[in-house]
Parts: C-alpha cells; structure tokens; sequence
C-alpha cells in the first residue's frame, strides 16, 4: 500500500485523464444509484411481494437475487471510489494515477452494470435477469455515464497506468499519517519472511512458533482487544492495515490473528466478566492461541442444522459430535466451539458456545486431549496453519465455560461477530490480490520474449493495470465497511459486499499474474503457484460467494434498508 506521490491529474498534457473527472464521476455515480433503486424495485416485485423477502421466492429467483448483490457491490464500490479520490483531491494528494484509477473504475464497472456482471466463469447477469425494462436501462445512460464508458477505460488508460506500476506506484491508498506508519512496519515484517512462507507451503509445514510469537510482540493478536485487558485497540480499520500487508506477504500471516479477533470479540460481546478478565489479556498477549470450531460434515453454511451435541452433567458439559475444516486445530489452546445444548430446540435456539480449553498437539499426537481426536485434511493451499477434522467423544467442558453461562445464545453471539470476521477476510484477499498483481508485475519486468520486457506488451501490461485498479476498489471498499464498524453502525451489508468482491479480485489477480508467468507459473517454485491456491479458498470460507450473495440481497430488500 505505497502512499507515493505522484503527478497532479493533467501534468502530462498526454494523458488520457477526463475533464472534470470528480465531478463527472459524481453525475455518473448518481445514475448508477438510481439504477441500483430501479433494479431494487424490481426484484422486490418478484420476491417480496408483500414487502418482506419470501424465502420460497428468493430461492425460485435466486439468480436474479444474488445478481442483485452484485448490483449493488459494483454500485457501492464506485461510491467508496469516488470518497477516497475526493478525500485525496482535498488533502492534495490526488495524483494523476489514482485519477487513471478512479476513471477507470467507473469506465468499467459502468459498462458492467450496463452490459452485464460475471457472478462467475459461467454466470452473466443482464439488466433483464433484473427485471429492468428498456426504457429504465436507457435512463441509466445519462451523458456522464456515456461519456466514462467510452473513454474512462481504454488501452490509452492502461498504459498509462502501465507506465506507473513500472516505476514501482500502486497509487495512494488514503491512510492517515498512523495507519501508514503501520502499513509500514508490517510491509517490512511480511517481506522479511516472504521467501520463508513459499517453504512452509512447498513443505506443508506450519508456521514456526518464533513467526508467531514475533507477531505476538507487535500486538496482532491484541489489536481489536481493549487497552483494559492488554490490547492495543485500535480498531477494525487499523486490523485491516495489518492484515493487508501480512497477506501480501503470506496468507497465513494475515489469517494468523483471525481465529484471536473472533475469540476475543465472542468473549467481549457475550462473556461474562469473568470470562473477559479471564481470557482477553492472554488473548492479546499470544500466550493462548483460539482455533474456530463451527462447521460440521454435510453442514457447510447451514449452522441450524449442527448435530454435535452438548449435554450438562453436573459442573462439566460432555461434548460429543464431529466437526471439520477446523483451521490450525492441533496447536491451539482454546476453542470457540459451537454445539447443540438444547436438542429439542429446533435450529439456531438450541445452539451454546463454549470456550473449550485443550493441550497443543503434536504432529504425531495433534490431539491429547480424552475424548477429543482427529486429523490433518490437506489441502491446495493455505496451508501454514493447516486444517483438519475433529472427532467428540465426552470432551469434557467445564460449565464455566459457557459464553455468558447461558444456554442458547450460541448462534446470536456468532452472528454478533461476522461483521468483523467477513471484514478481515475482505483485507486478507486484498493483500493476496496486491501480492499476486506485484509478482506479476515483477515476472513481467524481467521475462524476455522477442527482444524486450513482456511487461512492454499492452496485453501484459493492460492485465496488470486493471489489476491494480480493482484492488484499490477492492481495498477501499474494505476500508469503508471497517469504518462503519469502528463508527459502531451496523455493516453486515457493507462487511459482505467488501468479502464478495475482494475475493473475486484475489482470485481474478491470481489467475492473471499466473498467465503472465505463462508455463513458469505452473512449477512449484515461482510464489504465483502458491498465491493461486491461496486465492482460492478466499470465495469460500467465512461465508462462500453464494451465501453472501443471498446475505446481502434480504438485508437490502427489508423495508427501511436502502
């Protein structure tokens, strides 16, 4: 995330920037708000009839639904464009890069919304699949919007884009004078260790304990934590600093604090205040490291229908159960663990969470713990923490250890934390997206084809470009849902959006920086391989792309939510 300066917008009387260009983005951002409306009151005729979404009818209209979501990302990611270049054009540090950037942002994803939105390889959403009529899709081409869809991303754009990354600019990500100090700091911390984690990967190994401990003594685990039990609390947008760059060194850097901020958020939400005083400032410290123990077998994202059950037996609770794709399981000592305490109780009623304490594992006994066993699932990727499968039997919890020491509460005091798990994945497949577009760019600098630098050739260059543009949307898309957070308003919508989109653009970067690496890219040896299995897990977990589709589609379709 360089905060370069670079030249005013219009100091190369060669460059393609637009007239006016903030102001021209505005108009244009106004159509494409009321586009959004439109297509909003259009759905809403087809699944929410009565004014409140009808389940049976979301799922019968479930492409057009999460077609909408994607509507309304595209939308809400030209409007936190826009609000960081008139953020920057105020502070002075509008240069002519990120004006290349936000014109191009608009010129694109205006002729997205006009033209159609890949939801993937083999998914295209149309105006129509909206329920939009002609004469509403010819409303949406004010003169602003035409005039930035035919001359706010061309080729002349992109290499002038080009010509920046060449020199090493990325463009300004709009930090204050902190976070960029922050940025800095774990910038250099992800690059000191980058070569190392292409090993841990190529050997499947975890990350060393030393690595975690050096992130304990920068305070990543106490980050979000407060001051008051030994945190730093900073924040979810300082969270998002650190991850980014921590991802763009590894993925599992930037992943390491995650399991931390959704312990410590579960236990500062719904414990009790013993439990906080307890547990919070050995969080923080890294003395205790928390692994997420939610999903089961043949459950995925459907958390009512957990099986694993709880039942009290005196001053301890016996779980038995199995749960799977537990993230960095063996060498944790606390898990948030999620288990049906009511069976009667249909759904998410019957579901408690436990703070489970258990002994760190070993690669020949990853479980020690009676009544607990398991193993390693491997993997493709993301691979420093590892995964795996548990299996229950009597586990033994004490009842202390109930979050809040009330039954039932399990779900709400999940659901209380997604916000800022979704957030921090968005951040992470930020700095996936910047480490795959960098490597590109570095392949494509020193790659000889034909007498010169592939990077030389518009299609290599142009990918590049358009790399970088969709990773500054990407990343302050991110940065705007975690200042929603911060501000304490509700940004579940604003937390999927930023999720959904920044873990397409990791995927998307990864598969082009691969191609501009052309067959070197497929040998285990060049990093790109890596970052492309990385990237992939992105779309999936903390909510896959289908489900925050449908997340954000109700929450915009409730009444009073625009």
């Amino acid at each position: 995330m360089s905060q370069a300066q670079t030249t005013a917008p219009g100091a190369d009387s060669n460059s393609p920037i637009l007239d006016n260009l903030t102001a021209l983005c505005r108009e244009a951002l106004t159509a494409a708000e009321g586009f959004s409306d439109a297509a909003r009151t259009a759905l809403a005729a087809s699944v929410a009839p009565d004014g409140k979404p009808d389940a049976a009818l979301l799922e019968r209209e479930q492409f057009a639904a999460h077609g909408y979501a994607w509507f309304a990302t595209y939308v809400s990611a030209l409007r936190e464009m826009l609000t960081w270049a008139e953020r920057l054009e105020s502070e002075g540090r509008f240069g002519e890069l990120e004006a290349l950037m936000l014109q191009a942002a608009f010129g694109e994803y205006l002729n997205q919304l006009h033209g159609g939105i890949a939801l993937s390889q083999v998914e295209i959403l149309r105006p129509a699949d909206l329920g939009l009529s002609e004469a509403e899709i010819d409303a949406f081409l004010t003169p602003a919007v035409k005039k930035l869809r035919v001359a706010g991303h061309t080729a002349a754009v992109r290499a002038r884009i080009g010509d920046f990354l060449a020199d090493g600019h990325f463009g300004a990500p709009g930090l204050d004078e902190t976070e960029a100090m922050i940025a800095d700091e774990f910038r250099k911390f992800a690059d000191a260790h980058a070569e190392a984690a292409h090993e841990w990967h190529l050997k499947d190994d975890l990350i060393p304990l030393e690595v975690v401990q050096q992130l304990a003594d920068l305070g990543v685990f106490g980050l979000t934590v407060s001051e008051a039990y030994g945190g730093t609390g900073m924040g979810k947008t300082a969270m998002c600093v650190v991850t980014e760059e921590l991802s763009r060194g590894y993925i599992g850097l930037g992943s390491l604090g995650t399991r931390s901020e959704i312990a410590a958020e579960l236990i500062t939400l719904g414990g009790t205040q013993a439990q906080k005083d307890h547990w919070l400032p050995r969080i923080a410290s890294g003395e205790i490291l928390p692994t997420a123990v939610f999903t089961e077998p043949n459950t995925g994202s459907d958390l009512g229908s957990l099986r694993t059950r709880a039942s009290r037996d005196g001053e301890v609770y016996r779980i038995t159960g199995n749960k799977t794709w537990i993230t960095h399981a063996a060498r944790t000592d606390v898990m948030t663990l999620l288990a049906r305490t009511n069976p009667d109780e249909p759904g998410y009623r019957g579901l408690s969470m436990f703070l489970a304490e258990k002994p760190r594992g070993s690669d020949a006994d990853p479980f020690p713990a009676k009544g607990m066993s398991g193993g390693e699932i491997e993997v493709l990727g993301y691979r420093g923490m590892k995964e795996y499968e548990i299996a229950f039997d009597g586990f033994e919890v004490p009842a202390a250890n109930l979050l809040g020491e009330v039954e039932g509460e399990g779900f709400k005091q999940l659901m209380a934390t997604f916000e800022s798990a979704r957030i921090q994945t968005a951040a992470r497949a930020v700095g996936v997206a910047q480490n795959a577009m960098e490597l590109g760019l570095d392949y494509a600098r020193e790659r000889r084809q034909f007498g010169k630098a592939i990077l030389e050739f518009p299609r290599v260059s142009g990918k590049l470009a358009w790399m970088a543009v969709e990773t500054m949307v990407a990343r302050q898309l991110t940065l705007a849902a975690a200042r929603e957070k911060d501000s304490g308003r509700r940004c579940d919508i604003e937390a999927g959006m930023a999720k959904l989109l920044a873990a397409r653009v990791a995927w998307a970067n990864a598969d082009n920086a691969l191609q501009i690496h052309g067959g070197n890219g497929y040998a285990l040896e060049y990093k790109i391989s890596r970052v492309l299995c990385d990237a992939r897990i992105l779309n999936i977990f903390e909510g896959a792309a289908e489900i925050q589709a449908q997340v954000i589609t109700r929450g915009l379709l409730k009444p009073g939510r625009n």
